[in-house]
C-alpha cells in the first residue's frame, strides 16, 4: 500500500491541528506540474530565493522570502506532483514536508496551486493535502487560458465550496498576488464537514460540475493550433528535423555566444594577477596568489557563461511547452540505449561543456536515468578537447586537409558512441532496473517569461559557485602547488641566454638606425623567451608533477609516452586544455596561439634515443585517450554535487580513465600493424 501523509505525524509536529492565532510563516506551496507554480513563487521571492537540499531526498525545492504589503513570508516551492501518495521522489518529498518530518521545512501552511483549465486534477491533489491537517489556501492560475476555452471559473464561488481562501493570480503579470498573500496569511483548515464530503468518490466530479458546469468539459476544448503544432513537434521525422534545429542553435549559442564573456574573465583575471605581481615583491604569497587564487577563481568563473547560456535557454524552451514535445521525440531514439528522451539535451549541451550538461540533467525526473546521464555526459567531446584535438590532428596528417577533417569528426563520433554504449551497460549492471516509463503531459504553448527564465539562470548560478565552485577552486590551488614546488634553480643554459639578452638589450639605444634597434629589440625579446623555456621546462621537471611524472611513465609507456608526454598527460587532469601548454613548456617550443606553428614545432621533437616523440602510433594513441579520458576536474567536482556521494564522480573517473587506455592501447597497437611508426 502506498504511504501517505500520517495524520498523527502531522498532528504530532503541530500538536494544535486548529487555525493558528498568528498568521504562517511559512508557506509550502504544491501543485500539478505545469501549473505555474514555480511562477508565482519567483514573481513573490525573485532573488531573495535558494536551491535547498533536503537529507535522504534526491530531488530539490526552493525556499524564498516574500514580503508584500508589510506581510513577511517564508515561500518552500515543492516539486509538481500529480499526488502525494505515490511512490516517487517528488511524492515523497512533498509528504514528508508535509508532515512535518522535514528539517527547516516545516509549514505553518500549505498553498494548493489549481490549473482553471485542469480543475478536476487539481481538486484531487487539494483532497490528498487536506488530510495533512495544515491550514490551506488555493491560488487558481492558468484564467486566462481557461477563458479563451469558453470556461469561468468564480474563485470565490471555488473557496467557499472548499472551505478555504481561493483568489486567481498570474505569476507572468503579478495580477493578484497581493490577494494572494492576504489568502495565505488568512488560511485555514477546512470544516470537518467539508473533509468528510472530500472523501466521497464523486467529490470531485459534483465540485467540479458545479463550479464550470461538468466534469467532462474542464480542459476539453481543442485548440487547433496546439493540434497542429504537435503534429509536427511529435512526428518522428519532422519533429526530429525541429529538435535538431533547435538544438542546434542552443549548440551554438552555448558554443559561440559565450566565447566573449569567457574571454573577459580570463583576460580580467590576466589584469588582476599583473597588478597583484606588480604590487607585491617576489615570493611564495605573491605565486599563490596569482596562480593560485586569481587562477583558480578564473577557473571557476570562466564556466559560468555557458552554464548561464545554457539554463537560460532551457528555461525558455520548457517555458514555452517545447522541451515536453521534444523529450517526447528523442525517447524513441534513446531508450535503445537505457536512456529517456530527456537525456538528449544534457547529452547535446556537453559538446560545449560538460558542466551545464551534467548540471541539466536535473529534467530527468527518474533518479537511476539521471544517474547514468551523469556518469556518460563526460565521454560527450566538449569545447575544451578541440585545442587537443587540433594538435593531434595536425601532427597526424598535416599533409592532408580531407583526413584530417575525418580524424576530427571521428573523435566526436567516438565520444558520442562512448557514451551510448556505456549508458547501456550501467543500465544493465550497476544500475539495473526498470526506468520510468516516458509518460509525458504536453503543456499548452505559451510565450516564455523572461524574468523566470533569468531567475532560474541566477539560482543555478549560484548553486555552481557556492557547491562546485568551491571544490573546483581548491583543486586548481592544489595543482598549482605541485606544480611549483620545490623551486628549481634555473639551469646554466637560461642563466647565460639572459645575459646574452641583456647584453643585446644594452645595444639597442646606440643601434645607427630605427631598423638595426627593431632587430636587436625582437633578438633580445627572443632570447629571453627561450630562457623563460628553458626555466619552465627545469621548473616542471623538477617539481612535484615533474616526480609524478616520473613515477607514472612506466604505466604509460606501452601507449609510447616517456617522461614529457607523461608530465603533459598527468597535468591535463585538471583541465585538457593544459595539454598544450604543458607540452609546448616541456618540448622547448614556446607557446603560440597559432595551432599549426605550433604543431610543427612539436612535431619535430625527439626523444632520447633520436625517434620522433610524435610518432603516428602514439600521436594516434594519445588522440584516442583523450577523445574517452577524465581529465576534468570540475566535471568531478559537479559530478559530486549533483550525486550527493564522491563515489559516482571516483566510478566516472576510473571507468573512463580505464575505456581511455584500453582503448589507447588497442589504437597503438593497431597503427603499428597497419605500418605506422613506433
Amino acid at each position: 500500500m502506498p504511504p501517505s501523509i500520517d495524520s498523527n505525524d502531522a498532528a504530532r509536529a503541530h500538536p494544535e491541528p486548529q487555525r493558528p492565532a498568528a498568521p504562517p510563516e511559512r508557506v509550502a506551496m504544491v501543485g500539478n506540474p505545469n501549473v505555474g507554480k514555480t511562477s508565482l513563487f519567483n514573481r513573490l521571492c525573485g532573488v531573495r530565493a535558494k536551491t535547498a537540499n533536503f537529507p535522504g531526498s534526491t530531488v530539490e525545492a526552493r525556499v524564498g522570502a516574500c514580503s508584500i504589503g508589510g506581510a513577511e513570508l517564508e515561500l518552500v516551492d515543492l516539486p509538481g506532483v500529480y499526488a502525494v501518495d505515490l511512490e516517487l521522489p517528488e511524492s515523497k518529498l512533498c509528504r514528508d514536508c508535509l508532515a512535518g518530518r522535514l528539517q527547516g521545512c516545516m509549514p505553518d501552511a500549505i498553498l494548493v496551486v489549481i490549473d482553471a483549465t485542469n480543475l478536476a486534477r487539481g481538486l484531487r491533489l487539494f483532497r490528498s493535502v487536506a488530510s495533512a491537517g495544515r491550514p490551506l489556501a488555493v491560488a487558481l492560475t492558468m484564467t486566462d487560458l481557461a477563458r479563451t476555452r469558453g470556461l469561468s471559473i468564480d474563485p470565490v464561488r471555488l473557496g467557499e465550496r472548499l472551505g478555504v481562501p481561493c483568489v486567481a493570480a498570474n505569476g507572468r503579470s503579478g495580477v493578484g498576488l497581493p490577494e494572494l498573500v492576504a489568502a495565505m496569511r488568512a488560511a485555514r483548515e477546512p470544516a470537518p464537514k467539508i473533509l468528510a464530503d472530500a472523501l466521497r468518490p464523486n467529490w470531485v466530479d459534483e465540485t467540479a460540475t458545479a463550479i464550470v458546469g461538468g466534469p467532462n468539459t474542464v480542459g476539453s476544448e481543442t485548440d487547433r493550433w496546439t493540434d497542429r503544432l504537435d503534429a509536427a513537434f511529435t512526428h518522428p521525422f519532422l519533429g526530429s528535423v525541429v529538435f535538431l534545429a533547435a538544438m542546434a542553435l542552443v549548440f551554438f549559442a552555448i558554443f559561440r555566444l559565450a566565447e566573449w564573456p569567457m574571454d573577459l574573465i580570463e583576460s580580467t583575471a590576466g589584469l588582476v594577477g599583473g597588478w597583484i605581481a606588480a604590487a607585491m615583491p617576489e615570493g611564495a604569497v605573491s605565486e599563490l596568489l596569482v596562480d593560485g587564487v586569481v587562477g583558480g577563481v578564473a577557473g571557476t568563473v570562466v564556466f559560468l557563461p555557458q552554464i548561464c547560456l545554457l539554463f537560460f535557454l532551457l528555461a525558455l524552451l520548457e517555458d514555452t511547452g517545447y522541451l515536453a514535445r521534444a523529450a517526447f521525440v528523442m525517447d524513441r531514439i534513446m531508450c535503445r540505449f537505457g536512456l529517456p528522451g530527456q537525456a538528449f539535451v544534457p547529452l547535446l549541451s556537453s559538446h560545449a561543456c560538460a558542466l551545464p550538461g551534467i548540471m541539466s540533467a536535473r529534467l530527468i525526473p527518474d533518479p537511476k536515468d539521471r544517474l547514468a546521464t551523469i556518469l556518460v555526459a563526460p565521454f560527450v567531446s566538449c569545447s575544451a578537447r578541440v585545442g587537443v584535438y587540433v594538435l593531434l590532428v595536425s601532427i597526424l596528417f598535416p599533409d592532408s586537409g580531407l583526413l584530417a577533417g575525418l580524424a576530427f569528426a571521428g573523435c566526436y563520433a567516438l565520444g558520442a558512441i562512448a557514451a551510448l554504449l556505456t549508458a547501456l551497460l550501467f543500465r544493465r549492471t550497476i544500475l539495473k532496473g526498470k526506468s520510468r516509463p516516458m509518460v509525458l503531459e504536453l503543456p499548452p504553448y505559451r510565450l516564455p517569461s523572461l524574468r523566470s527564465a533569468f531567475l532560474t539562470t541566477y539560482d543555478r548560478a549560484l548553486v555552481f559557485l557556492k557547491n562546485a565552485g568551491s571544490v573546483i577552486l581548491a583543486i586548481c590551488i592544489v595543482m598549482w602547488w605541485i606544480s611549483a614546488y620545490p623551486k628549481a634553480a634555473a639551469p646554466e643554459e637560461a642563466l647565460a641566454l639572459e645575459a646574452r639578452a641583456q647584453a643585446v638589450a644594452a645595444e639597442v639605444e646606440s643601434a645607427p638606425d630605427a631598423a638595426s634597434a627593431e632587430t636587436l629589440a625582437a633578438e633580445a625579446e627572443s632570447l629571453t623567451a627561450e630562457a623563460e623555456v628553458l626555466s619552465a621546462r627545469a621548473q616542471q621537471e623538477f617539481s612535484y608533477a615533474g616526480r609524478l611524472g616520473d613515477a607514472f611513465q612506466p604505466v604509460f609507456a606501452p601507449l609510447g609516452l616517456d617522461e614529457r608526454l607523461t608530465v603533459a598527460v598527468l597535468t591535463s587532469f585538471l583541465a585538457r586544455e593544459v595539454f598544450r601548454s604543458t607540452i609546448t613548456v616541456l618540448v622547448g617550443s614556446g607557446d603560440s596561439d597559432d595551432d599549426l606553428r605550433v604543431a610543427e614545432e612539436i612535431a619535430q621533437a625527439k626523444r632520447a634515443d633520436g625517434t620522433p616523440l610524435f610518432d603516428m602510433a602514439t600521436s594516434a594513441a594519445l588522440l584516442v585517450f583523450f577523445v574517452l579520458a577524465m581529465q576534468c576536474l570540475p566535471t568531478l567536482a559537479v559530478t559530486r554535487r549533483e550525486t550527493g556521494s564522491w563515489k559516482w564522480p571516483a566510478l566516472q573517473f576510473v571507468w573512463m580513465s580505464a575505456v581511455a587506455y584500453l582503448a589507447a592501447w588497442v589504437t597503438r597497437v593497431a597503427v603499428i600493424a597497419l605500418g605506422g611508426a613506433a
